[in-house]
């Protein structure tokens, strides 16, 4: 019997790859989490505060941005679950007639408001503080876009809020339908650095359709884009 070991060898390059670059993060990159920084992403300017993720830095953040290009419908109503710093829920004030941003993270809600500001899009964007969709109980919107803590154990600070989020990706998928249009959608970003089986499986569990819309590979990790909806008849 012949065994394949690229997969395992793949598995193990990225593990080996991903210490360097957390190890890089910490040495080299921390502090730009600790002090206010002013990044571009996706061509706007976002300033970061301490004890929020920086979307330059971790890319996600960002793929999850750019991954809205044609796909906002003019009028919509969007929800920007984990906005951080709140370029996902910026990007995606160009066409939708209503946006609310929600993060658990006060400093985060803080920090989005003034990007919000900064990006003169606040006649569009709502920013609210609260856990999932407890913010928005109830409310329906077209577009759900979501970029979850992908790491398991307990944050320690606000900023470990970002990576580390127990069952969130669980609680999020039980409470996606109640708050998606008839045709809604969810865009989710997962990362191969987390269990994305036990992720796609929540949703799967909850009865909702899963396709995927895009990927980028940065070495240390695969990012992708899945669209998650209720299964249409």
């Amino acid at each position: 019997m012949t065994v394949n070991y690229a997969p395992m060898a793949e598995r193990l390059s990225r593990a080996a790859w991903s210490r360097v670059l957390w190890w890089r993060f910490q040495l080299f990159h921390r502090h730009r989490h600790d002090r206010l920084v002013l990044e571009e992403v996706v061509g706007r300017p976002i300033l970061v505060l301490p004890q929020v993720i920086n979307p330059k830095l971790f890319g996600a953040g960002e793929f999850l941005a750019q991954s809205l290009e044609g796909r906002l419908v003019n009028g919509s109503a969007v929800l920007d679950m984990g906005t951080g710093a709140g370029i996902s829920a910026i990007v995606a004030a160009r066409a939708a007639a209503r946006v609310v941003a929600v993060d658990i993270n006060p400093v985060a809600v803080r920090c989005a408001r003034i990007n919000v500001l900064l990006n003169g899009v606040e006649e569009r964007v709502e920013i609210r503080e609260g856990d999932l969709f407890e913010p928005v109980r109830d409310e329906r919107f077209d577009l759900i876009l979501f970029n979850p803590p992908y790491l398991a154990g307990t944050p320690r600070d606000l900023l470990e809020r970002a990576f580390r989020g127990g069952d969130v990706i669980e609680r999020f998928a039980r409470g996606l339908a109640d708050h998606l249009t008839p045709q809604g959608v969810a865009l989710v970003v997962l990362s191969t650095e987390a269990n994305t089986l036990r992720a796609l499986d929540a949703f799967h569990s909850e009865g909702l359709s899963v396709g995927e819309v895009c990927t980028r590979d940065l070495k240390s990790e695969v990012l992708t884009v899945y669209e998650i909806a209720r299964v249409r008849g």
